[in-house]
């Protein structure tokens, strides 16, 4: 990078008039990462579109083309993907480096510790700061070795095992990641892979597997527990994938047009399979008028349109539960309940903890900030909400590089006083390209 590329990029958000409009939002995070992989460990040409071009994806992309997959992206954004088949991959002649990208990381390790090579693994200074120990210890019995920074951080070397060991693992925390890393990690593995989880997260992972072809079971128990089984050397066939728009990212525009008085605003095309619908849920429960048109299937996934229109909202204590189909969401809807009527309780939040920052901390701090009244608990907080009165603003806001908080406090500036500053804005690229452009589509930035 340039001296001048190196340099933080803080912005600052003011109040905004009423929004409107319709927009897309980039493709589903997590279905980008799974298309690029399973891509790679089929066998031919797979064709993704609607693929998230932010820096995440990019970086597994560019893993993948290091270990012998061809990726190439054509003039209309359609991206063509030629696999090298389960068990195929190649030596890496360099370090993978995911950049900010936890899910690049975790995924990937499971993906190659059922292969026969060696792979050191790098990321930025906020990656390098996550705890890798809830992957790389599933991962150990099934035969691979690592060797990682103190506290189980990045940079890591891992070796794989080939033929790695069957696993029968029950999760000990709700993560859509440590199942992903298992269930890959099971692909060229011989015999059954099982996976247990008492609290279901995310199932891209699943039903891309078998949409890929894969030999893979879910039973779900009388209490919810699901029984995830597959069976490994399997074979994936090239697949045409329509990726649809994040919910994570329609998060932002849907909460800003719930905040911002008098405002309507049209999001198309977003993913609303129910293990990521939480905020959805949420938001309604708080008052929001949320409507989903156009519901759809589209590749396995149910997708519609969402049509979100200013609401006064009041103050919510969601169960812990929810946690798993909403825990990216968290920041913006900890944003929206500064500006209900009430009191707002989130608890079971541990994940927060460890995220791309801490945060609990991060949201805590910079809602103090902006003169929210706010309780910091350790599994989650409490916040009192203005019953619709202007935050006051302030800044600038510390965001650990950190995209989630950054674009939560962007929309808390649209509806504030005096405008909130961002530190840094740079850290957007990861997941959010065009953020600010789809803000300022809107009507919210002049």
């Amino acid at each position: 990078m340039t001296q001048i590329e190196d340099q933080p990029t803080p912005m600052t958000f003011t109040a905004a008039p009423p929004l409107a409009g319709s927009v897309t939002v980039p493709g589903d995070k997590s279905i980008s990462h799974r298309s690029l992989m399973l891509s790679a460990l089929a066998i031919g040409h797979s064709r993704v579109e609607g693929l998230l071009e932010g820096e995440d994806v990019l970086s597994t992309a560019a893993a993948m083309r290091a270990m012998g997959a061809t990726i190439e992206r054509d003039a209309d954004g359609v991206w063509h993907i030629h696999g090298v088949g389960v068990g195929g991959l190649l030596q890496p002649d360099v370090a993978l480096d995911m950049g900010n990208s936890g899910t690049s990381t975790r995924l990937l390790m499971g993906l190659l510790a059922s292969h026969d090579l060696t792979a050191t693994f790098v990321g930025d200074a906020s990656l390098s700061k996550r705890p890798m120990a809830r992957v790389t210890e599933p991962l150990a019995r099934m035969g691979a070795s690592f060797t990682t920074s103190p506290g189980d951080r990045l940079p890591l070397t891992m070796k794989g095992a080939c033929p790695a060991v069957p696993l029968d693992y029950r999760l000990p925390v709700a993560s859509a990641q440590v199942k992903s890393a298992i269930l890959l990690a099971g692909l060229n593995t011989p015999g059954i892979t099982r996976v247990v989880e008492p609290i279901p997260t995310r199932d891209h992972s699943e039903r891309m597997l078998k949409g890929f072809g894969a030999e893979l079971n879910v039973e779900v128990e009388a209490d919810g527990t699901r029984i995830i089984t597959l069976v490994g050397e399997a074979e994936l066939q090239p697949q045409q994938i329509v990726v649809p728009g994040d919910p994570s990212s329609a998060a932002f525009p849907m909460v800003a047009a719930l905040l911002v008085p008098g405002s309507q605003v049209t999001i198309a095309n977003v993913g609303l399979n129910a293990t990521r619908a939480g905020l959805i849920d949420l938001l309604r429960e708080m008052g929001g008028d949320i409507e989903v048109i156009n519901a759809r299937d589209v590749g396995g996934e149910p997708v519609g349109d969402l049509i979100v229109t200013a609401s006064a909202l009041k103050g919510v204590e969601p169960a812990p539960a929810r946690a798993p189909s909403m825990i990216d969401e968290y920041p913006v809807a900890f944003i929206a309940a500064a500006l209900a009527q009430g009191r707002s309780v989130f608890r079971g939040l541990d994940e927060l903890r460890v995220k791309e920052s801490d945060r609990i901390a991060t949201m805590a701090a910079g809602l103090r900030a902006i003169g929210v009244s706010i309780e910091e608990l350790e599994d989650g907080i409490i916040i009192e909400g203005s019953g619709g009165a202007p935050l006051t603003g302030g800044g600038p806001i510390a965001t650990k590089l950190d995209h989630r908080i950054a674009m939560s406090f962007a929309i808390a500036g649209l509806v504030s006083k005096d405008g909130v500053t961002i530190d840094d804005m740079r850290p957007v690229a990861t997941s959010f390209p065009t953020f600010v452009p789809l803000l300022a589509q809107l009507g919210a930035i002049a």
